[in-house]
């Protein structure tokens, strides 16, 4: 098939300005790129971002990959991807691994385009919801789920039972983000498996990771069997989502059975009682869908995979467990129950989060699209609509911002002054810009509190064989991770810390509750 390509990869006639990247041919792509098929060679579907990492540290800062007739431009160095944070020249673009989550959630706020008004409506109506007099009223919810999950390791202790991380990390999440956001409760902790809601989602999520790897024409033919369970997901996900939201209508309208009100400032509640403050739009009942599949789905699977891995990084790094159990004893002391404004004030924890979050950003990828025809970093021309994926582990690992350690667990790179002597742009594990996500204080302030309690209640200890794995979904998350813990005693052992109060437990096992807020 000699002399079927161009001296850049393409094939014959293919011009490379229709991918908006006018030189294209200034962008390095893998050795041994085959026609039609491209960049397959050694490829690993199984883990994409994984091997699109592997492929970055050959290739520099920015490369391009060939796959079933589509070029991909990847962008990892911190001068390019601060270039594209950019928001007078560069938005959001929704890309392929994006679009193929549209199934599920249709125009909600991660997958819509930017010019779908839906956006803009729902996050206008929304914004206030992750206010700080908001995140307030979540905390003593947070802090009911939290005590759920410390019964359920308690009786793994008693057992001399291992735990799940990620499988627990989990659990805790989807509740707390169904209770605080939608007055609803999976059950996840009294459940032997998952709720059939949790396995739809996994399954959609698979499915929509699967279309990545396989060329459009032949999707149908052999995902024929995995279209038609991925279609039965998809139907349980509308069920499960419009029957919480009839159960909301059918009540008092607020949720909570009160009949005063505040069950309105919930998520649920404001986008079903809350007009948009200029236009006095409301959002419709199939976008509100789309916004609670978007909130249930993307509002745990990143923060369940961050909590993971720094559960993970704090087993294999007594010292730095050690210094952030010191931190929460000091700060909350024989506080059972630690107020809202007590876990802002664990400035180490914080830091070991963000390191977790730095080495493996659960969101480990955003892309951006030109405004209009411009130059990135004074180099690539980029015609309007051109658009590169932003490899956010890579920018989080790139040398020249991180040092030649970057690959270290250090917390101490986010104390105060180091933060502030790096450039901009350069951590982004939430995306950037204006369709950055929109309950990052949410999930900080969750996963903040989580590992505050756990480290106050247990020492953690690692499986010496277990070498870390990262599976790849639409998030990423450590695979097969167990702990084995014990039971911490004396003083800031933390007992009763997380438990919820009688009154507490009673609204949780609610099977409708708008308490969130």
């Amino acid at each position: 098939m000699a002399g079927t390509t161009t001296g850049t990869g393409l094939p014959k006639g293919f011009r490379s300005a229709e991918l908006g990247w006018p030189r294209l041919d200034r962008i390095p792509h893998p050795p041994h790129r085959l026609p039609l098929l491209g960049d397959v060679l050694g490829a690993d579907r199984s883990t994409p971002l994984q091997d699109s990492m592997r492929l970055a540290r050959r290739l520099g800062p920015i490369f391009r990959r060939r796959a079933f007739g589509k070029e991909f431009v990847f962008v990892w160095g911190a001068r390019l991807a601060a270039d594209l944070a950019d928001e007078s020249r560069f938005a959001k673009h929704v890309g392929l691994g994006v679009a193929n989550l549209r199934p599920i959630a249709g125009d909600g706020l991660f997958t819509a385009y930017n010019h779908e008004p839906n956006w803009q409506l729902a996050h206008d109506v929304l914004a206030p919801g992750f206010s700080r007099e908001a995140m307030a009223g979540y905390h003593p919810m947070m802090l009911a789920v939290a005590g759920r999950l410390m019964e359920h390791w308690d009786r793994a202790v008693a057992a001399g039972r291992a735990v799940d991380v990620p499988g627990d990390m989990t659990k805790l999440t989807l509740e707390t983000i169904a209770r605080t956001g939608f007055g609803h409760d999976f059950g996840s902790f009294e459940r032997s498996r998952p709720h059939p809601f949790v396995t739809a989602m996994v399954g959609t999520l698979t499915h929509a990771q699967r279309l990545n790897s396989v060329p459009a024409p032949l999707a149908p033919l052999l995902l024929r069997g995995a279209r038609r369970r991925n279609a039965a997901d998809l139907a349980l996900l509308n069920r499960t989502v419009d029957d919480l939201v009839r159960a909301r209508r059918s009540g008092d309208g607020d949720g909570d059975g009160d009949g005063d009100g505040d069950g309105n400032r919930d998520l649920l509640g404001r986008m079903l009682q809350t007009a948009h403050p200029v236009t006095g739009e409301r959002l419709s009942p199939q976008n509100v869908r789309r916004q609670v599949i978007t909130f249930l789905v993307a509002g745990h699977e990143t923060t369940s995979g961050a909590l993971s891995f720094a559960l993970h990084y704090l087993s294999r790094h007594p010292d730095v467990a050690a210094r952030a159990r010191a931190e929460v004893d000091r700060v909350w002391g024989g506080t059972a129950q630690p107020e809202y404004e007590q876990v802002a004030r664990l400035r180490y924890v914080r830091r070991v989060l963000d390191e977790s979050l730095r080495l493996w950003p659960t969101a480990p990828a955003f892309a951006r699209e030109a405004r209009r025809d411009t130059v990135l970093d004074g180099v690539h021309p980029m015609r309007r609509g051109a658009w590169a994926l932003v490899l956010t582990p890579m920018l989080h690992r790139d040398p020249e911002v991180w040092g030649p350690d970057a690959e270290r667990f250090d917390p101490d790179r986010f104390e105060a002054g180091a933060v502030r002597s790096r450039p901009p742009h350069t951590f982004k594990p939430f995306g950037t810009g204006a369709r950055a996500c929109i309950g990052r204080q949410f999930a900080l302030h969750e996963a903040t509190l989580v590992l505050g309690l756990l480290l106050r209640r247990y020492e953690l200890r690692p499986d010496p064989d277990y070498r870390l794995r990262v599976t790849e979904r639409l998030t990423l998350m450590p695979d097969g991770l167990r702990l084995r813990l014990d039971r911490r005693t004396g003083t800031g052992a933390g007992d009763g810390a997380g438990a919820a109060p009688d009154d507490a437990v009673s609204d949780l096992r609610c099977p409708v509750h708008g308490a969130g807020e």
